[in-house]
């Protein structure tokens, strides 16, 4: 018996449809392990994410720093994060992002959530 996809709203899941999607882009984040990279990326932005291939969309995505969009097009989180991490973002900045609300609240949430 094959498992169904079950939409969850507002929800983009990852499978292998946005694997594929975003192997480009996820390619290219996995590249900022490397300090380098890093620094090549901030140099010329436009030059580096055409290096890895990424569409229009992905592009767009990045010029946003909007790690929702990010996902839509194809990016993974784990990979995403090596992104964030190159504006000083951290994991609580990207679940603020995710959920619509400042960091402080999110944080907030995290506490109340951990009564």
């Amino acid at each position: 018996m094959a498992a169904t996809k079950q939409p969850i709203p507002g929800t983009t899941i990852f499978d292998g449809e946005q694997a594929q999607k975003g192997y480009a882009l996820n390619k290219m984040c996995m590249s900022f392990n490397d300090a380098d990279r890093r620094k090549e990326f901030l140099r010329d932005e436009d030059a580096y994410c055409a290096r890895y291939g990424l569409s229009s969309e992905q592009r767009e995505a990045i010029r946003h720093r909007n790690v929702l969009e990010l996902i839509a097009a194809g990016g993974n989180i784990y990979y995403l994060a090596k992104f964030a991490g190159i504006f000083g973002l951290d994991v609580q900045d990207i679940g603020a992002q995710q959920t619509g609300v400042s960091k402080e609240e999110f944080k907030a949430r995290l506490l109340e959530a951990g009564r």
